[in-house]
């Protein structure tokens, strides 16, 4: 079961809740990460609910399709009923280059249909007149080619924008937070009764490579020591604080920036999906103060990622605390170039998935 959308939609948030609601059924279930790089803040999130986990790094799915099967055939010893699948929140394309190339695995495995989720506020971003293009892009062709669309968020809002622009209607709402929508959601993909990978895009590679580019991408870790005990409330919140502040007044445009504090007392979770924004926490806000911590940190922006990877590494080598193990990469994605692209629906393929 993949589940898209784009960055910031709450895609690893909605697998933590649909794993937990398959759990009460008495159903085991697995989910697979993936990312252009390395230490992922959304894998620590999903062990840290002590879900089982795999992930594909260095690549999207498409790039690193063998890779996926992989690591979904590992979980044999572990044997979910579902196994839940996010793809990289700036990749589509996923029909033609993952839908149906897994198709071709139907003695092992059964498709549900591909959901795309959209945060209500990123929508609005795109409908307006001065988004970026190249963001609008990615955000367009993912909703193309989705099986299913749903606003995420919805205990937020209840005021869903028209996306009529993008051609979708009869949008379902979820939340994932306070798990209104998330059973029936879980019904519908597992019903049998939608078809899999059947919207195969009209993509323009060139295009796509230059939104993608367009991206910085950037992974950090790094351990902390404070002389005094400090919650890891209280050393993430001005650290992202910091960080917004020097992207922000360097004209860098976020576009997904999270963050886990981990200590021996407990974590803290943080994200922000654009400049200025209050962040969505979750975690041990309560944790006992501690002097050992470590931090990971995921920035998506829009700009240069020799500009990003110098505010980013001088506002945490600045935090308070003496950093050990300092790890950081920053790029601009490589042009995507799949193992497998089926761009024909094939008779011999099964159009619906799970019964």
């Amino acid at each position: 079961m993949l589940v898209g959308g784009f960055l910031g939609a709450g895609k690893t948030t909605l697998l933590i809740a649909a794993a937990k609601e398959l759990e009460r059924r008495g159903m085991r279930s697995a989910i697979v990460m993936n990312d252009q790089g390395e230490a992922l803040v959304d894998t620590e999130y999903v062990s840290l609910h002590g879900l089982h986990r795999g992930e594909v790094t260095g690549g999207c799915f498409c790039c690193r399709f063998s890779e996926l099967v992989r690591v979904m055939d590992q979980f044999r010893e572990h044997a979910p009923e579902v196994i839940f699948a996010e793809p990289v929140g700036s990749c589509t394309d996923i029909s033609a280059t993952t839908l149906r190339p897994l198709l071709e695995y139907s003695d092992q495995y059964r498709l549900a249909p591909f959901t795309v989720l959209v945060a209500p506020e990123r929508a609005r971003q795109m409908l307006l007149p001065d988004a970026n293009i190249h963001m609008k892009f990615l955000f367009r062709k993912q909703l193309e080619e989705a099986d299913l669309v749903c606003f995420s968020k919805s205990d937020s809002t209840s005021a869903f924008p028209s996306m009529d622009e993008f051609g979708v209607r009869n949008l379902r709402g979820l939340s994932a937070r306070s798990g209104s929508g998330v059973a029936a959601w879980l019904d519908e993909v597992l019903s049998g009764e939608l078809s899999a990978g059947n919207r195969i895009l009209d993509i323009d590679y060139e295009e796509y490579a230059r939104a993608e580019a367009a991206l910085s991408w950037m992974n950090l870790q790094v351990d902390i020591s404070t002389e005094s005990p400090v919650s890891p409330a209280a050393l993430l919140g001005p650290l992202l604080d910091d960080l917004d502040d020097g992207l922000s007044g360097n004209g860098i445009s976020i576009v997904h920036m999270k963050a886990i504090m981990h200590s021996t007392t407990g974590y803290v979770k943080a994200a922000i999906c654009a400049n200025g924004q209050n962040p969505v926490v979750d975690g041990n806000l309560d944790a006992s103060p501690a002097t050992k911590h470590t931090l990971l940190l995921n920035l998506r922006a829009v700009g240069a990622a020799s500009e990003v990877h110098a505010i980013v590494e001088e506002r945490v080598r600045r935090s308070a605390g003496k950093l050990e193990n300092f790890r950081i990469s920053c790029f601009h994605p490589a042009a995507p170039k799949p193992e497998r692209r089926i761009a024909s629906i094939r008779s011999q393929y099964p159009t619906a998935g799970l019964n």
